[in-house]
Parts: structure tokens; C-alpha cells; sequence
């Protein structure tokens, strides 16, 4: 029985899913730094057919999430999760056979009705304990940092070799690997709750998005990512004038990155060791309110560039590591697909708003205004998140099992739910090469009601 630290079927899961987020981001980012060059060489080029290239991921991504959030709810997290990889290779070929603008605009639509972070961050809960979610879903977002930067460097050097066409073959190499690690890497998992509706229907859908403390995650992930991408409509720019040519900007993305992820893991052991979750998560959004007025108030020099965009990303990385984590302790596990649909839908909504509200922004009050502006919108977020309700507090334990075979873990998972003092059942196989269970051991994770459980009649169940 183990209540601390990521046991290793967390570890495994942690990496595999971050492995496959971030394979996936890799594919999508590669095409920042080059397409504005290399799609004039497209027919049918113009600016607002380039535009639509770019934004039409997102569009389609924040329309499928829900939808295929619930499907995971009710088919499982890895169907679905195939499935969309499927709809993304599908996507990937389209766009790099195109000749044509119109063609790669399509193929970018496909590739975004592949819409799994909902899937992936909800199974990414069930493989983890409660108190342990925060590390797996910082490890996801670390690997969605990386793949951003890595994609800075790689982007040009595959374009520059291959062409367009090249870029978007390499994706679909990248999308079959994503597939190979869910399929014989990811571990596989049964989850079981109180009796509720297997799928959220349309009036439990609205439901959960008038939820007030789902409401405020949801508010929070649209203006981080809208702050992010509205960003990026000029901060390459911001760098070229400070002085960093364009071939150079990795140089500063990996040192900011990664110097930000460890600048957070601080605040992160403080919100899980003190119980300090609320304050640190305000803080984190006044961080996040004042490296965007500082970016829009200092001035323009390499040195203050950096030291606000450090800033930023810490602020950005805690937060969009710990909100998952939030959301998946107050989601319902029978809709927690559901949830999470809802919630990737509003982080995709903003990036599309953030590049439209950035660029008007640009053309109306110039560039540098863009910072004030979404550190206006940030203190709206900051305000909303003082309403936060303090998280109900229960325990997580993993405990092994003497199950060997495939039937018994629905019939186990069954028995353990209508055990009472227990809110969360999962039963984990590490292993899902194959289906024997006599050398690969399931594990069993409970969210439990310390008052009520009875710890030693589950033991005797599971042995």
C-alpha cells in the first residue's frame, strides 16, 4: 500500500502521455516559424488564406473536444485517443499532398477534429492518485513546453530540406509513433464511481459548464492561452529589434523554458505540502497580470525582455500544470472525459481569439499595446479566481492485487465502488502488450472518505 510519491505505473503513465502530447505539439508548432515564408510558394496564397491555415487547427479542436470527451467517457480514453491520432495522420497526409492553400487549410481542419487533450488529460487523472496529479499533469505540460522549443529549432532545418510538403510527412511520422506509445506503452485502465450517467447529455453538458468552480478553470485556461498566442503576435518581433536575429531565438526559448519549469516546482510544493492551493493559484495569475504590464511598461532591451518573459512562462507553466489537476478533483469521474472536453474547448477558443484580438489590437493601437491589454484581461481572471472554493479534502491509496485474470477487473472494480468510505475505484495494467495477467499485476488506485472506509476488508478483496 503506498500513499506518497508517483508509484511507477504513474511514472510510466506520466511520461508516455506527456511523450505523446508532446509528439503530437511537435508536429503542430513546426509550422510557426516557417509558414508565413514558405506558404507564398502555395497556390492561391494571400494573408487571410494563410491565416486560416494557421487558425483553422484551433477552430476545429475547440468544436470536437467536447464531443470527443464525452465519447472517452462512454468508449473508453484509449479508442478515442486512437482514433483521433487516426483523424490526425489523415489530416497531416492531406496537407503535405496540397499544392494549393485551400488544401493545406483542409488538411489543418482535419488534423484538428483529432481532438484528444481531453482524452489524454483524462486518462492522465485515472492513472493517478489525487495528491499525486499535480506532478503527472507538470510533467505534461514540461513536455508541451519542450515540444515548443524543440519545434523553434526543428521547424526551419526540416523545411529547409524537405519543403512544406516535408514538414507536414515528418507530422505524420511523428502521429504513428503517438500511436505505438498509447497503444503498447500507455498502462490501461478500468475506472468506477458512484452510479451516474455514462454520457453527459446535452442539459448535463450545459450543467457543467454553468458550474461556477468549473466555470473560473475554464475562464482561466481561454485567457492563459489567449495571453499566449495574442504574445506571439509580436514578441519574435520584440527580439529581432532588441538585437536576437531570428535563427537565434531558440537560444533563448530553452534557457527561458526550462529556467521557468524549475523556477515553479517551488510554488508547486508549497501548494500540495502547506494546503496552500487557492493562494499560490491567485498568485500565479497577479504573476502572470505583471509580467504582461511589465513586458508592456519596461523598455524594449534583450535583458528586460527576458527577465518579463521568464516571468510569464513561470507563471504560465504553474498554471497550466496545476489546473488539470484542479479540474479533474472537482469533475465527476463519470463525466470527467466530459470536463475535460469543456475545459480543452476553452483553452483552444483562446489561442483562436488570442492570434485575431492580438493582431487587431496590433493594427489599431500598434503592437506593444497588445501587452497591456491582456494584462487588462488577466487581472479580470485574477478577480474571478478570488471566488475559488478551497478543494474537499480526501485521501489516495494504491494497493497491489492478486488478480490474474482479464474478467475479474470489472467484476473487482464493481465490487469496490459499492464498498463504502469509497469515492474513486481504478484498477491499472501496467503492461497492455498483451492481455495475460499472470506476470503483469494490476494495481488498484481508491479515492476514499477516511471516516468510512474499511481498509482492511478491501485488502481482503483484492487478495
Amino acid at each position: 500500500m503506498s500513499v506518497s510519491g508517483l508509484n511507477r505505473i504513474e511514472k510510466k503513465a506520466a511520461f508516455s502521455l506527456a511523450s505523446v502530447f508532446g509528439v503530437r505539439m511537435l508536429g503542430l508548432f513546426m509550422i510557426l516559424p516557417v509558414f508565413a515564408i514558405y506558404g507564398e510558394q502555395l497556390a492561391g496564397y494571400s494573408p487571410l488564406w494563410l491565416g486560416l491555415a494557421i487558425g483553422a487547427y484551433g477552430l476545429t479542436q475547440a468544436l470536437l473536444q467536447i464531443p470527443m470527451g464525452i465519447l472517452s467517457d462512454k468508449y473508453g480514453r484509449k479508442p478515442v485517443i486512437l482514433a483521433g491520432l487516426v483523424v490526425f495522420l489523415i489530416g497531416s497526409v492531406v496537407a503535405a499532398l496540397s499544392t494549393s492553400i485551400y488544401g493545406v487549410v483542409i488538411g489543418r481542419a482535419i488534423q484538428g477534429m483529432g481532438a484528444i487533450a481531453s482524452a489524454i488529460l483524462a486518462l492522465a487523472a485515472d492513472l493517478s492518485r489525487e495528491e499525486q496529479r499535480p506532478k503527472v499533469m507538470a510533467t505534461i505540460g514540461m513536455f508541451i513546453g519542450l515540444s515548443f522549443t524543440l519545434a523553434m529549432i526543428l521547424g526551419p532545418i526540416v523545411a529547409d530540406a524537405f519543403g512544406l510538403s516535408g514538414l507536414f510527412w515528418f507530422t505524420a511520422l511523428l502521429t504513428i509513433i503517438a500511436m505505438i506509445l498509447i497503444q503498447f506503452i500507455v498502462p490501461y485502465s478500468v475506472s468506477k464511481a458512484p452510479r451516474g450517467d455514462n454520457v453527459a447529455l446535452p442539459k448535463q453538458v450545459v450543467k457543467l459548464i454553468r458550474h461556477p468552480q468549473l466555470a473560473r478553470l475554464n475562464a482561466g485556461v481561454f485567457v492563459l492561452h489567449m495571453a499566449l498566442t495574442a504574445c506571439f503576435v509580436t514578441l519574435p518581433k520584440q527580439f529581432v529589434a532588441s538585437g536576437l536575429a531570428l535563427e537565434n531565438h531558440w537560444q533563448l526559448y530553452l534557457p527561458t523554458l526550462l529556467g521557468s519549469f524549475f523556477l515553479m516546482v517551488p510554488f508547486m510544493i508549497i501548494a500540495m505540502k502547506k494546503q496552500q492551493e487557492k493562494p499560490m493559484f491567485s498568485g500565479a495569475v497577479a504573476l502572470l497580470s505583471l509580467a504582461l504590464f511589465f513586458l508592456w511598461l519596461l523598455p524594449t532591451g534583450l535583458g528586460s525582455l527576458i527577465f518579463s518573459v521568464v516571468l510569464f512562462f513561470t507563471a504560465f507553466n504553474y498554471l497550466e500544470a496545476t489546473m488539470p489537476s484542479i479540474l479533474s478533483r472537482i469533475a465527476p469521474l463519470w463525466v470527467k472525459g466530459s470536463v475535460m472536453g469543456i475545459y480543452s474547448t476553452s483553452q483552444f477558443l483562446g489561442a483562436f481569439l488570442g492570434g485575431i484580438i492580438g493582431g487587431f489590437v496590433a493594427s489599431r493601437l500598434g503592437e506593444h499595446s497588445i501587452f497591456l491589454v491582456m494584462a487588462f484581461i488577466s487581472l479580470i481572471w485574477l478577480m474571478l479566481s478570488f471566488g475559488m472554493q478551497k478543494l474537499k479534502k480526501s485521501k489516495s491509496f494504491s494497493f497491489s492485487t492478486n488478480i490474474h485474470i482479464a474478467e475479474r477487473v470489472e467484476e473487482v472494480s464493481e465490487l469496490l465502488i459499492n464498498m463504502p468510505g469509497i469515492i474513486e475505484a481504478t484498477l491499472v495494467q501496467e503492461d497492455t502488450s498483451n492481455n495475460e495477467l499472470e506476470n503483469n499485476p494490476v494495481v488498484a488506485y481508491l479515492k476514499v472518505d477516511e471516516k468510512n472506509v474499511d481498509l482492511p476488508a478491501i485488502k481482503a478483496l483484492l487478495s
